[in-house]
């Protein structure tokens, strides 16, 4: 099993699974879940962010937050055969609680 440290103010984290049936029970077709979701838990956080004078501010999340990020930021990577989005923080726009 390989494990992935993200450096500084990175955010490893893995995709929830996309809905397969509504909240009134109905199934959704392949065809219409084409958008992946833009929520996940976050599965490792880096170090923090590096300030130019040297100091480390923690990350505001930590290991199995779910997340909400942004459509079209970070990068998709593969980790033993399974995706995983590696983002920076700044690209996290909320935690989901409850």
């Amino acid at each position: 099993m390989t494990t992935i440290r993200p450096l500084f103010d990175r955010v490893l984290v893995k995709r929830s699974d996309e809905p397969t049936k509504t909240k009134s029970g109905l199934f959704l077709p392949d065809t219409a879940t084409k958008e992946k979701p833009l929520e996940g838990v976050v599965l490792a956080v880096g170090s923090g962010r590096v300030a130019k004078d040297g100091t480390v501010s923690p990350l505001a999340v930590k290991e199995g937050d779910r997340v909400i990020f942004a459509k079209y930021r970070g990068n998709e990577i593969k980790v033993d055969g399974e995706d995983r989005l590696l983002l920076t923080e700044d690209d996290i726009l909320g935690v989901i609680e409850g």
